[in-house]
């Protein structure tokens, strides 16, 4: 018989002998002349009888060694091996298993189990049966695949990561070379083939990340994601949601997708963000057209993502499409107002407020009083409203939490410290002052000074106040608190000592912090430090500082040409390049250096021929030549361009006092209109009293000379605030 030729090759009776001390491991008694029974045949029978009975209720391995009998007419080796492996797998020996897995040698049938699955798919899309039996059966295929990756999940268990990623690789190479255009639908239902694929494909990435190596699981989160493998739904979206956190957290930066992956007109995110974002979008979409369920963490995920990227109006837009039964009415209103705050849309930003906290919805909602309190702060017509709201923050929060307490009393202050400077009376303004000195010092207290806005606004309260002692003391404990790592605290800390006329110290603060700073983040440490040596006198030294602040933003904008995701730094930097050419025009105008000063002007007007500082300048350019109806035509137009702009005002009362066809409570309106808004302007207050001088007002006039002087000795070279 060609059976029993078989059994006599000496290899395959050394294959035959593992298989019987195999086969009766499993409880199974097969006689080695009967290796190729019939499907009904007793030694199937027989098999069928042992296994139940050795093992009841283990269908799997029934129902899959009874599709390779009658396949394959026998159980080979490897197989046999599979079988075991997977039993002492499900016994929890998993050193055990791990030793049979080792057995198998996969390589040797990779070829067969590649030709079995393309055939399979052949046959299988167009529907025919006319071809070649394939050399394995797909339950075979099926059966040693699974082997592999219970061989995985057995490395993992013990630690084996590299190992346990490199056998489910495995997997994933033989059936992408096998099916390069993905499995077709339903490919191999009948077996637990596509089972043991969708676990490869999502354990794969894992363990390379238990195996340290990241770049590793980005590539395998791509392949999982890109390549057909016919995952479910909830399989996919599982593999997105922790693709996008990894992007996130890891704390690296990968390569985008590479070409293969990309198609025409496709957006290719190039960074780790925008990638996580993408993946985070196509499931809240999803989600939206309720393929997969509801889960708030993509949100909270993609909130984080779409803030830290200054994406802030996408986020908007993705709270304004998720359904009302994924999301409150009033979350979406704070989550909304938190968009428009961050983009500089106040306005809309406080009428979402405005709705969350009426009595129809919550009004005693914490966070949403402390950001509508915190946005009337930063506006003088709505400071009242921000008194109140913070207030009732503070009512809401008694007894219950130190720290937003502490957070409460800050906003107070803020609004405090903006009535202030619209007060009507001396008395009021002191009165308001004091109040937001009280509440910050109260938050102060709170939050324990551990607090660097807190700590922030305490130094300019008490500088504006022209407590400096105080305020140095603060802006030291601010840069010391932000490990001197923030160029905020290095500014005002520079404006705090030259208020108090130390000007060398000063720019030594300044140099400093331009040496541990980035090239792109000098431009207003070299301002201010041009203003430093202009105030000891070194102009030529201010000169050359701005044509290298200047010569920096040039480089600057060509660099950043093509970003268009740095939209809002361009704008800082356009508006730093104005003004700089404007402390350099009114430094040639002081000089009578008039040809070099309209050089300035006609580089401004480049970049904005409608700047209210830029009309100013030129006034003072046409001023300074004694041409002073040109000049009072320059500063109307800069009103007309900013009415609230105090340079224009003030220079609005000297002009016409210069040309003295005006009645004088006219020119004083002007001056206390700056005032209004610059309540320590020393011009104002000194052309005040010369006004009231003329006027023969002595004591009105002595007034403002004396607060004058007092600001003058207190002035620093740029505001506080």
């Amino acid at each position: 018989m060609e059976n029993d030729n078989w059994v006599n090759k000496p290899w395959k009776g050394r294959k035959s002998l593992k298989l019987r001390k195999t086969m009766k491991c499993l409880g199974e008694q097969l006689q080695i002349g009967d290796m190729v029974p019939l499907p009904d045949s007793p030694v199937t029978k027989d098999y069928r009888a042992s296994v139940r009975s050795s093992r009841a209720g283990d269908t799997g391995n029934i129902e899959e060694a009874e599709s390779s009998l009658r396949e394959s007419g026998a159980l080979n080796y490897e197989e046999a091996r599979a079988l075991l492996g997977r039993y002492e797998y499900q016994k929890g020996n998993i050193e055990a298993a791990l030793h049979v897995f080792e057995g198998i040698d996969i390589a040797s049938v990779t070829t067969k189990m590649k030709v079995a699955l393309a055939k399979r798919a052949r046959i299988q899309k167009r529907r025919s049966q006319k071809y070649d039996t394939p050399p394995m059966s797909i339950h075979a295929v099926s059966l040693l695949l699974e082997a592999v990756f219970l061989k995985a999940k057995s490395l993992q268990a013990l630690g084996r990561f590299k190992e346990a990623a490199q056998s489910c690789t495995v997997i994933l190479d033989i059936v992408e070379s096998s099916l390069p255009e993905g499995l077709p639908e339903n490919f191999g239902a009948d077996c637990k083939l596509q089972e043991t694929l969708s676990n490869a494909v999502e354990l794969l990435p894992q363990l390379w990340i238990l195996a340290d190596d990241p770049k590793e699981a980005i590539m395998s989160y791509r392949r999982a994601l890109l390549c057909q493998w016919n995952l479910d739904v909830q399989t996919n979206a599982k593999i997105k949601k922790e693709f996008a956190i990894f992007l996130l957290y890891s704390g690296n930066e990968y390569n985008p997708p590479s070409l293969r992956f990309q198609m025409d007109s496709s957006f290719v995110p190039r960074t780790n963000i925008e990638e996580a974002i993408l993946l985070l979008m196509i499931l809240l979409r999803k989600v939206t057209l309720q393929i997969i369920e509801w889960d708030p963490s993509i949100f909270d995920h993609l909130s984080y993502a779409l803030s830290i990227s200054g994406g802030l109006w996408a986020l908007a837009n993705q709270v304004e499409e998720l359904l009302p039964r994924n999301i409150d009415l009033c979350e979406r209103h704070h989550i909304l107002a938190l968009c428009y705050y961050g983009e500089g849309d106040n306005f809309t930003a406080l009428n979402l407020l405005r709705k969350l906290l009426s009595s129809a919805e919550d009004p005693t909602c914490v966070p949403g009083l402390l950001l509508a309190s915190r946005i009337c702060g930063e506006n003088l017509e709505c400071a009242e409203d921000g008194i109140n709201f913070a207030r009732r923050a503070i009512e809401s929060l008694q007894g219950r939490c130190n720290h937003l307490m502490g957070v409460a009393n800050y906003v107070l202050s803020l609004s405090l410290s903006a009535q202030s400077r619209a007060a009507m009376t001396d008395s009021e303004r002191v009165r308001m002052q004091s109040e937001a000195l009280q509440s910050l010092e109260s938050a102060g207290r709170l939050t324990k000074m551990n607090d660097s806005d807190v700590i922030y606004h305490l130094c300019v309260e008490n500088a504006e106040q022209r407590k400096l002692d105080t305020a140095l003391h603060y802006a030291r404990c601010f840069v010391e608190l932000e490990d001197e790592s923030t160029l905020k605290g290095w500014m005002l800390l520079a404006r705090v000592l030259s208020a108090q006329k130390k000007f060398p110290e000063a720019e030594t603060i300044v140099d400093a912090a331009v040496d541990q700073s980035r090239k792109w983040d000098q431009g207003a440490l070299l301002r201010t430090k041009a203003k430093l040596q202009i105030a000891q006198g070194k102009v030529k030294n201010a000169i050359g500082t701005y044509v290298q602040l200047l010569a920096d933003l040039q480089i600057q904008r060509k660099s950043f040409g093509l970003e268009e995701n740095l939209k809002k730094e361009k704008n800082f930097n356009r508006t730093m390049e104005l003004e700089t050419w404007h402390d350099l025009a009114s430094i040639y105008i002081k000089s009578s250096r008039w040809q070099d000063a309209e050089f300035c002007l006609s580089k401004s007007e480049a970049i904005s021929c409608y700047s209210a500082s830029r009309l100013y300048i030129a006034g003072l350019l046409h001023q300074s030549k004694g041409l002073h109806k040109a000049a009072l035509t320059d500063y109307t137009n800069a009103l007309a361009v900013d009415p609230s702009h105090v340079p224009s005002l003030i220079s609005t009362a000297v002009v016409l006092r210069q040309l003295g066809n005006h009645y004088p409570v006219t020119l004083i309106s002007y001056l206390r209109g700056a005032l209004r808004l610059d309540r320590m302007n020393v011009a104002a207050w000194h052309n005040l009293g010369l006004i009231y001088k003329e006027e023969g007002s002595a004591m009105e006039a002595a007034e403002c000379f004396e607060t004058a002087w007092f600001l003058e000795e207190s002035e620093p070279i740029e505001p506080f605030r």
